[in-house]
């Protein structure tokens, strides 16, 4: 049986004495911390911390939790969060036609790897309907091309309020999603990149790699922002090549360090594991 947590996730001006005030509030009203992660960043001089507090311990609920931190956090100049691990994230996922990381993430919500409610797919291609309905989840087909990219995104954001999504995820969609869009979702709108980001942005990066040369490929695991492929980074792995591999082995090597990457990335999300910081990520695991 999974114990249900609050996952506190803490990002300040390091100081003297942050673990000792958050742990002195959480150990006075009994709470039992399960999980203690934290990070001070000599270079910009910020402090960081994860606690998965076991919900159960504790005498009152998230609202009475930020009721009664709020003097704390303010005193130490804290930005913080809390969430509740028995409330399960709202994450709708994004595809076109290849099915590898659609395929493995809905397998690891129906084995409950993934700890996610999955209340829509959408797709600029109708291909994946049959495949998505046997799950049992609802598919929207939303035509993009370039005359009705501004009907077509409208559409969506429509489609992910009506759902109460929370979390997109591009499994890879292949379009570029709108600033508006990145804005409503910002840092929890995530996409699977099929290079070792910041090498080969854009269309076609085995192909890319295959030109130059290059002896690893890899897949990053990012927040989508405005700017194509350069958002804060949360998972990347990489995987050999070599002269004798063609644009099309990279492309079935690389498939599989995809699933796995998107998999991981998501998985720090949704377990609140991710702090996003001028830029980059702090992953606290």
């Amino acid at each position: 049986m999974t114990t249900r947590t609050y996952r506190l996730l803490i990002s300040c001006p390091d100081a003297s004495g942050i673990v000792a005030s958050v742990s002195d509030f959480i150990a006075s009203h009994g709470g039992w911390i399960l999980e203690a992660n934290h990070h001070s960043d000599p270079v910009t001089g910020r402090f960081y911390m994860r606690n998965e507090i076991k919900a159960d311990s504790l005498p009152f609920d998230l609202e009475g939790f930020r009721d009664g931190f709020q003097p704390i956090a303010e005193r130490l100049n804290l930005e913080w969060s809390i969430n509740d691990s028995g409330k399960p994230r709202q994450v709708a996922l994004l595809a076109s036609k290849q099915a590898h990381c659609l395929s493995d993430l809905l397998y690891r919500w129906r084995s409950g790897d993934l700890n996610m409610d999955i209340p829509c797919v959408i797709s600029n291609h109708d291909d994946l309907r049959s495949y998505v309905e046997w799950h049992g989840i609802p598919y929207h087909h939303v035509p993009v091309n370039k005359d009705n990219k501004a009907e077509a995104y409208s559409r969506m954001t429509e489609l992910l309020a009506e759902h109460s999504v929370d979390t997109v995820v591009l499994a890879r969609y292949m379009q570029i999603i709108p600033p508006e869009l990145c804005d409503i979702y910002k840092n929890r709108l995530i996409n699977i990149h099929h290079s070792f980001l910041p090498s080969f942005v854009g269309a076609k990066p085995y192909h890319q790699a295959y030109s130059r040369g290059v002896k690893l490929v890899g897949a990053t695991c990012h927040y989508v922002t405005a700017e194509l492929d350069a958002g804060p980074i949360i998972e990347q792995d990489v995987i050999r090549v070599g002269h004798n591999h063609l644009p099309e082995d990279m492309v079935r090597l690389g498939k599989d360090v995809e699933k796995t990457v998107l998999a991981r990335g998501l998985r720090n999300h949704l377990e609140d594991r991710v702090i996003v910081d001028a830029g980059k990520t702090i992953i606290l695991d």
